[in-house]
C-alpha cells in the first residue's frame, strides 16, 4: 500500500519549448516510491515558469551553462 508522505525540498526541472529551469521547490514527498505531491500554489507557480520559458520571457533568470543535441544515432 501508500508509504508515509514527508515534506521535502526537490529539485524539479521544467521545459518550456527549448529552454530548461531547474527548480527548487518545496513537495510531500512518498517515502515508499518517491511520487511528488505539490501544493496549488507550488504547481501554479511551475506552469507559470513553463509559461514564461515558452515565451522566451527569461531575463530574470540565471543561466547555468549550455545544452547540446547529438544529432547522430548512437548504435
Amino acid at each position: 500500500m501508500g508509504g508515509d508522505v514527508v515534506e521535502k525540498k526537490v529539485e524539479k526541472i521544467v521545459k518550456g519549448g527549448n529552454d530548461v529551469a531547474i527548480l527548487r521547490v518545496k513537495a510531500g514527498v512518498c517515502e515508499k516510491c518517491g511520487e511528488r505531491i505539490y501544493t496549488k500554489d507550488v504547481h501554479k507557480k511551475i506552469e507559470d515558469i513553463r509559461s514564461e520559458l515558452k515565451q522566451k520571457a527569461t531575463e530574470m533568470y540565471k543561466p547555468i551553462g549550455r545544452t547540446y543535441a547529438y544529432e547522430s544515432v548512437i548504435t
